[in-house]
């Protein structure tokens, strides 16, 4: 199985205080072993603005953060290509106002992948599946 992270999951998921349950934090970890672990390439972007808003604290300078966040034995970045843009241009105009979470649920979209998030909009709008650990 390979699960698309919502930004949020992503970053709480390389958090130690995070939101995650010690089950979701397990499950993740085992994915992962398995690559199983997928982010949108608009997460990247996303961290960068958090962390530069001052909303996201890294142990380390950014760079070597972002660096080992997406290290690809750990997690896959799924490009924005044609097909995300396609998927994109099918969502709804009703659906989520935000770019980025229009972009992410395109990916998994594209991808046929559940996501994780705690995004009651995305949720509700049952364009893709969401992951439960």
């Amino acid at each position: 199985m390979i699960v698309l992270l919502d930004t949020h999951v992503w970053i709480w998921w390389l958090t130690p205080n995070s939101p995650l349950s010690r089950r979701e934090r397990d499950a993740l970890d085992a994915l992962a072993t398995r690559g199983g672990v997928s982010i949108a390439a608009i997460s990247l972007w996303e961290a960068q603005m958090l962390h530069r808003k001052g909303r996201l604290e890294v142990p380390l300078s950014f760079a070597d953060w972002i660096e080992q966040a997406a290290d690809p034995r750990a997690v896959r970045v799924l490009p924005l290509d044609t097909a995300v843009v396609l998927a994109l241009d099918a969502l709804p105009k009703s659906f989520h106002g935000d770019p980025a979470d229009r972009l992410i649920v395109a990916t998994a979209k594209a991808h046929s992948l559940p996501i994780a998030t705690r995004d009651t909009a995305i949720g509700r709008a049952r364009i893709v599946p969401v992951w439960k650990p």
